[in-house]
């Protein structure tokens, strides 16, 4: 009998529509990713934001909402934060089509604490843990399969990267580490698309870098792999070597004649 005056209160919809509403409150908390400070421990977000302010907000603006010349950073996350920064594409030198890779410009704990910052402007993907990129916890040949599946089309069956349009290249893996593996594929900087957990799973993406982790510290059988870029330089190479073969006959029947 309760139960049914609950239902004819006036009250019962705003009741119902509170409950409903902090049921999905509660599943977005379990649900969202990550934040730096999830696998970061040491990070200082206070320090992050001197340092944002003094480096970044010019192109970013003060609150990281993005100005006319670059983008928003609200919800990118602390793992494409720690991405950019690792591996020195941020700040960016120049305006050019795409950020230029070069030695980082700040140390592994301001990254970790200018990450941690960002992290607080919107949830995105976390910094990855050590063992989620272990390549001692991948399989190369499962790997192989999917990196040949999504990615050797820019970067080379094996990872030694490739030319794309408009003045852009997917980068060699040849010196990635299996962090900024991972980040890339977690937060698709510049060209790259997004692999999210549904496209990719986590056990995937350690899996491709088991198989990237093999390339790097694999031996070539066949000789000097020249480059491993594929058919062009090879068949490049052995025109150079054709031609200069004929040319040395040439000159060894010019000497015989004389």
């Amino acid at each position: 009998m309760f139960t049914a005056k609950a239902r004819r209160s006036r009250y019962a919809p705003v009741v119902l529509l509170l409950l409903a509403l902090f049921a999905t409150a509660g599943v977005y908390s379990l649900m969202a990713p990550g934040t730096a400070t999830a696998t970061a421990g040491s990070s200082n977000v206070q320090e992050g934001e001197a340092l944002f302010e003094a480096n970044c907000a010019t192109c970013h603006g003060v609150d990281g909402a993005g100005t006319d010349i670059a983008p928003s950073l609200t919800g990118v996350g602390a793992a494409s934060v720690h991405f950019q920064m690792i591996t020195g594409r941020m700040p960016m030198a120049n305006n050019s089509p795409q950020a230029e890779v070069k030695p980082a410009q700040f140390s592994e704990e301001q990254i970790m604490d200018v990450a941690a910052y960002v992290a607080t402007l919107g949830p995105g993907p976390a910094i990855p843990t050590q063992d989620m990129v272990d390549p001692a916890g991948g399989d190369p040949a499962s790997g192989m399969e999917l990196f040949r599946t999504n990615c050797s089309m820019c970067h080379n069956a094996v990872g030694a990267g490739g030319a794309l349009s408009e003045g852009k290249v997917a980068p060699s893996l040849m010196d990635s580490t299996p962090v900024e593996i991972y980040e890339a594929m977690v937060t698709g900087p510049q060209s790259m698309p997004v692999f999210n957990d549904a496209n990719i799973t986590p056990q995937g993406k350690q899996d491709i870098i088991a198989y990237i982790d093999h390339q790097q510290n694999a031996e070539s059988v066949g000789g000097n792999n020249l480059g491993s870029v594929g058919p062009v330089v090879e068949g490049l190479w052995i025109w150079i070597i054709g031609i200069g073969g004929l040319c040395l006959i040439a000159v060894w029947i010019g000497a015989k004649k004389s």
